[in-house]
């Protein structure tokens, strides 16, 4: 993604610990009335949220968008109904047999608006299995711990130099 004219509301920080990451794809939303103003005021919660292929269609489902207080409860719409995402129809075919043949999911990574609408960045993933994310995690630590010795070892040595 490019910075010019996004700004962020929401990301899935889970998503790039738990998951694989293989492909992404920028998608549209359908909203109603005054969901933009409360993503707008960035009470969105994208952590649960996956998204599902179904009768040609890709739809985002368990994305709460809170209704805001002035609007009456009669036109407010469902905070967690499922959200229409707008794809070509070639990708939502290839994202259908992705999922289908290798068993792959459809995840939310980020929420933004790009030019004045509203964007969601979707991810085909793999779930990580729990030994995974351990090796990761401790090789993670592994690196921070070898960059913490080394800038020591160079502050000692340019200490000692003087």
């Amino acid at each position: 993604m490019d910075d010019a004219g996004i700004k962020v509301i929401a990301t899935n920080r889970r998503a790039q610990r738990d998951y694989d990451i293989i492909g992404t794809y920028e998608c549209g939303m359908v909203l109603r009335g005054s969901e933009v103003k409360s993503l707008r005021d960035g009470t969105v919660t994208i952590a649960e949220a996956y998204g599902k292929v179904a009768s040609g269609e890709v739809w985002l489902h368990s994305m709460h968008v809170p209704p805001r207080p002035t609007v009456a409860a009669a036109f407010a719409p469902d905070p967690d109904r499922p959200r229409k995402l707008l794809l070509h129809r070639s990708e939502i075919s290839r994202i259908k047999a992705r999922v289908e043949q290798d068993r792959l999911l459809l995840i939310p990574l980020s929420l933004y608006f790009r030019d004045g609408r509203a964007k969601v960045e979707m991810a085909l993933a793999r779930r990580r299995r729990k030994v995974d994310r351990r090796t990761i995690l401790a090789r993670r630590e592994a690196e921070l711990e070898a960059r913490r010795a080394m800038s020591q070892a160079a502050r000692t040595h340019d200490r000692d130099a003087r």
